[in-house]
């Protein structure tokens, strides 16, 4: 890869994370493209240099531009950074793959695990694009995107099989912001950053009832315990479970009101139904849609996961918040 010019991102989508990540990566000096869905938003990122549709009142850089032609925005990209629902993503790398360079390497922001398959998004990656494993990174850590928008101080994980790889994207978004740190565990990183949003769902329902910090506590702490269980069974060094992808993150969205998770948990937890949290939360949740997915993976490495199951049993079986309290309790 060449070092004669500033490195080439294309971030696939528009929504939070992704212009967060696209805003970062263009701060670090690496030439950036946005896919938007729609034209809209595309306009409005080329014209006004904002995105009207999260967050409007932040101006971004001017070097980063949008469009909504796929091809367009991965012409000669050293980096395909993807931020999509986790559920989505198969389907839309499929439209996406002719248009993948053969060096292209692929970053995951993506923190859900696929419903039916239990595939984590690096692995979809690979079926779908028949690219190499060293070829995809993922990005994680506490990152809450409205935060690092408004230029606070954030760390992450990138982790890549290839060490050189993993080490280049954090050239390519390292800014007096945002420090990324590298590794190699990207089973560790992925199961680390899908965990956490159920364990978040939780502590939102334990806040939404109020039943106060020291529960809130308990679930941090057991959460991180089955997380690691999980995550170890299946490959994972437990180390990175303590680290920014797994502790850190699960720390910053289990008690910020900025995180989704936890504010859907909130919402069931003062009395909404499913439907009615997914209407007030209006973003993707990845950790109700995730639920499922994972507790499935937790019975095929025959691990115990105690709140995941009653997060999922509330969420697809209809038990109730007070028979999902008594059992965590």
């Amino acid at each position: 890869m060449s070092h004669r010019r500033s490195a080439r991102a294309a971030v696939f989508s528009a929504g939070s994370w992704g212009t967060a990540v696209a805003k970062i990566l263009a701060d670090a000096g690496t030439s950036v493209i946005v896919h938007a869905r729609r034209t809209e938003i595309a306009d409005a990122i080329n014209t006004s240099h904002h995105n009207p549709g999260y967050f409007p009142d932040i101006e971004l850089p001017t070097a980063l531009t949008a469009t909504t032609d796929p091809a367009a925005a991965l012409d000669r990209a050293d980096y395909l950074v993807l931020s999509i629902p986790a559920q989505s993503l198969r389907l839309n790398l499929t439209a996406w793959t002719p248009y993948i360079g053969p060096d292209t390497v692929i970053v995951s922001l993506m923190k859900g695990i696929e419903l039916g398959s239990g595939e984590r998004a690096s692995r979809i990656i690979t079926e779908v694009t028949g690219v190499s494993a060293e070829r995809v990174a993922v990005l994680s850590g506490p990152n809450l995107a409205r935060e690092i928008m408004d230029g606070r101080p954030a760390a992450a994980t990138v982790a890549c099989l290839d060490e050189d790889a993993a080490r280049r994207f954090q050239q390519a978004c390292h800014t007096p912001y945002f420090r990324p740190y590298t590794s190699t565990d990207v089973t560790g990183c992925e199961l680390g950053g899908a965990m956490k949003n159920v364990i978040a769902l939780a502590v939102g329902i334990a806040s939404g009832m109020g039943l106060g910090d020291n529960a809130a506590a308990v679930l941090i702490t057991r959460g991180l315990a089955e997380t690691t269980r999980l995550a170890v069974a299946m490959g994972a060094h437990p180390a990175t479970l303590a680290g920014l992808a797994g502790l850190g993150d699960l720390v910053a969205t289990c008690t910020s009101p900025l995180s989704r998770n936890r504010t859907f948990g909130n919402h069931l937890g003062r009395g909404l139904s499913v439907e009615e949290a997914t209407t007030a939360t209006r973003q993707t949740t990845e950790g109700v849609k995730s639920a499922g997915a994972i507790l499935a993976l937790a019975h095929a490495h025959g691990v115990e996961m105690p709140i995941t199951e009653v997060i999922s049993a509330l969420l697809n079986e209809g038990v109730t918040l007070d028979e999902a309290m008594a059992t965590l309790a």
